[in-house]
């Protein structure tokens, strides 16, 4: 049997009139460049361009208005690797609620930056995403705070809007690749797919190190990873969510993993076809993309660009021809 889809068209349409409070529509834009590169029609939907570089801002919106509806608490404490860590205080600030955020050891230097600059406090606590996200339940129950998921209904409403733009927009959309964090993104685009009653194909994307979501796709239930390594810091996960990978089990029809010298070259091209920023997370559509380039000959594709929130030394190592990051082999 079919998951229950994550929203109805009214809650859709509620979730795009708080975003809109904040955030204007972003443009997909269909680059000749990358047309030819790749033998097919590619349309790029650029959440690169909202106010915090990245798709999370709009799921932070809907989940703050919820709790304000139920109430809202002292303070909020959420994990993440920096695009979510900014969508919470950019939203909470509209409300006045103070916010913690758990990073993980040798997070993006600028996306602490750009936390602490939407007010949120920033600690860093464990190895990876998991073990700060693991931290942070902790201090939820030992300050009196609000925990913040990484993927919930109201988070997924309002990245879901991102999605309406783009189907709305671009007709007739053969496939959609939509990189793969912990889940948000493709289960909004799987959810409005359905809504709209298209046969849009959803490809999911995630990183050859950090592969949770395309072996649990695989196996048809969860199966959590020993380690997530990669630079693409945005689809580092180990351990996936139940309920995100039962949206994408019934609704995807793929998910790809790649791996960081594919992503590291996407985001080359990207800036080279499209004068765009990615960070890796954000580059990881189009990497699927090129894995795929022969079944998409002739066809109508789009990537979501989800972020652009990439550390200057990375993007200049990248952009010199290094795999990943500094210190990674070109």
């Amino acid at each position: 049997m079919a998951p229950t889809p994550p929203f109805n068209r009214q809650e859709l349409d509620a979730a795009l009139r708080t975003v809109r409070q904040a955030v204007p529509p972003t443009p997909q834009y269909r680059w000749p460049l990358l047309a030819e590169r790749y033998g097919c029609e590619v349309w790029v939907k650029h959440e690169n361009h909202t106010p915090t570089g990245a798709f999370k801002v709009r799921g932070g919106l809907t989940y703050l208005e919820q709790l304000a509806e139920e109430g809202l608490p002292p303070g909020l404490v959420t994990a993440t690797r920096g695009n979510h860590g900014q969508s919470i205080p950019f939203a909470a600030a509209r409300y006045g609620v103070p916010v913690t955020v758990v990073v993980p050891e040798g997070n993006s230097t600028d996306k602490n930056r750009a936390m602490r600059g939407w007010g949120a406090e920033v600690l860093t606590h464990g190895r990876d995403f998991d073990e700060a996200r693991a931290f942070a339940n902790e201090l939820a129950g030992e300050r009196g705070l609000a925990l913040v998921p990484s993927f919930h209904p109201a988070l997924v409403r309002g990245v879901a809007t991102y999605a309406l733009e783009l189907f709305t927009t671009v007709q007739h959309l053969d496939t959609v690749y939509v990189p793969i964090g912990m889940g948000s993104g493709i289960c909004a685009v799987i959810g409005v797919r359905d809504l709209l009653g298209l046969d849009t194909e959803v490809v999911g994307v995630t990183a050859a190190g950090a592969p949770a979501y395309a072996e649990s796709f695989r196996a048809g239930q969860p199966r959590p990873q020993p380690q997530a390594r990669t630079f693409a810091d945005g689809v580092a996960c180990r351990d996936p969510d139940a309920g995100a990978l039962k949206i994408i089990l019934a609704g995807a029809a793929r998910v790809l993993a790649v791996t960081d010298a594919e992503i590291a070259e996407a985001m080359r091209v990207l800036f080279t076809d499209t004068h765009n920023v990615a960070e890796g997370a954000g580059a990881a559509a189009l990497a699927g993309l090129a894995q795929e380039q022969a079944k998409q000959r002739g066809k109508r594709v789009a990537v979501i660009l989800c972020g652009g929130n990439v550390d200057t030394a990375v993007f200049a190592a990248v952009l010199q021809g290094a795999a990943g990051g500094p210190g990674s082999p070109a």
